[in-house]
């Protein structure tokens, strides 16, 4: 058994640093625009099924309400809480069209949305970043395996090279951790200069 755990960190520790050596251009730049879409009065739209869902909603909340330093709130929406929305155009229309809904009636031009999965190939995801591209929002795409059709419609993908769901998404969240870390470096660097 101990074996078993071992290998997990040391496969989990080996797609980390794969990643980021090859994305280390593509992170610093998705920081750089969501800091300038925040400091322009702009929001986050971000959603995903699954564990990408609770990706989601859990980088918003660290948008929101803080990340490691105190700083006013950023405006960050997952769209994957409102479970009155969520069943309600799976019901009336259908569920690939769960987040396209929402970036219609919620997104605005020069928004972001970032759309989160595994496999780079879930119909909503898919539909909600191309109606997000139609409105003239900025698309992040974060996904794993080969990008799947994901990483060609989104105007920057972040892509973990593993075919492993587990290490895709224990990679997605350090992604998350490192932008909110960077987002908040970059627009308020004050709170950094004490620690």
């Amino acid at each position: 058994m101990k074996d078993i755990v071992l290998r997990a960190l040391e496969e989990s520790i080996r797609v980390k640093e794969r990643f980021i050596k090859e994305n280390m251009e593509g992170l610093l730049t998705v920081a750089q625009r969501l800091a300038t879409c925040f400091a322009a009065g702009y929001k986050l739209l971000i959603f995903g099924n699954g564990g990408s869902a609770a990706d989601a909603q859990h980088i918003a909340a660290e948008f929101v309400n803080r990340f490691t330093v105190e700083r006013k709130p950023l405006p960050a929406l997952a769209l994957t809480t409102d479970t009155s929305i969520l069943t309600s155009i799976a019901n009336d229309y259908s569920f690939d069209e769960v987040f396209s809904k929402q970036i219609k009636a919620l997104g605005r031009k020069d928004d972001i949305a970032w759309g989160i999965s595994t496999s780079g190939n879930s119909k909503n995801v898919l539909l909600a970043v191309e109606t997000a591209r139609k409105m003239g929002l900025y698309t992040l795409g974060l996904t794993g395996c080969n990008g799947g059709k994901l990483s060609h419609c989104c105007d920057l993908a972040l892509i973990v090279d593993s075919q492993a769901t587990p290490r895709i998404q224990e990679t997605h969240i350090i992604v998350g951790h490192i932008l909110c870390d960077l987002v908040d470096r970059i627009l308020f660097p004050e709170s950094f200069m004490a620690t």
